[in-house]
């Protein structure tokens, strides 16, 4: 078998993996002694935080759940050479999943190098980019186990499958550009809750898609 070279987005995914560990010996060992933000109200206001020990575990745990599902994508991706519409789709979700991790732990690690918590306008616009990113490659992604409207019924049509992700896609693409132009002006935390309830109904939508198409759909698998 012909040896494949790990690519760009397989050394994004390595970097990553090497951060996130370091991070987590860092704050386990050296980091902050006093207790450290972990959650933000609506308002952008702390209200909860926690020793550096265990801020330590969740990242570390974090990041061994990132590494299981960017490198399970990349893995399987190399397994399907001979099949490039599944390499694309498990290239797709290795890189939408490498986005999302990167963007919690982002958001875990600010408040240890920056005295001032980042502003629901930051969160906002945060969120937004991470959609955008999503709804890019999210209509394009083929079934897998990672990323995507991932229903019982998609896995028993095909057609189902490529109807409501694409659907999510553009849904998600359009909170994500919406919401990236609102977030400088919008008046929070409305503009935050909006654009999280925004993606609350688009989900919804997707997986009512899904169903629908899969009850129409004559080459559907039954249950």
């Amino acid at each position: 078998m012909t040896r494949v070279k790990p690519d760009a987005l397989d050394l994004a995914s390595i970097v990553l993996i090497v951060a996130v560990a370091s991070l987590a010996i860092w704050v386990g060992t050296a980091g902050p002694t006093t207790p450290i933000p972990i959650h933000f109200n609506l308002a952008g206001e702390a209200d909860g935080w926690a020793p550096r020990g265990q801020v330590a575990w969740m990242i570390g745990g974090l990041g061994v759940v990132a590494a299981a599902t960017v490198g399970g994508c990349s893995l399987y991706a190399r397994r399907a050479q001979t099949d490039p519409a599944r390499r694309r789709s498990l290239k797709s979700a290795q890189l939408v999943s490498l986005l999302a991790f990167a963007s919690c732990i982002g958001l875990i690690a600010f408040p240890l190098f920056s005295a001032v918590p980042p502003s629901q306008g930051a969160h906002m616009a945060l969120t937004a980019l991470l959609l955008l990113a999503v709804g890019a490659f999210l209509g394009r992604v083929g079934p897998n186990v990672a990323v995507g409207v991932r229903t019982p019924w998609n896995y028993k049509s095909k057609l189902a499958w490529e109807r409501s992700n694409r659907l999510a896609g553009r849904l998600m693409f359009g909170l994500g550009l919406a919401g990236l132009v609102a977030a400088p002006i919008a008046p929070q935390p409305l503009g935050f809750s909006a654009l999280i309830i925004g993606v609350l109904i688009a989900t919804a939508w997707s997986v009512f898609e899904s169903w629908r198409v899969w009850r129409a759909d004559p080459d559907r698998q039954p249950f």
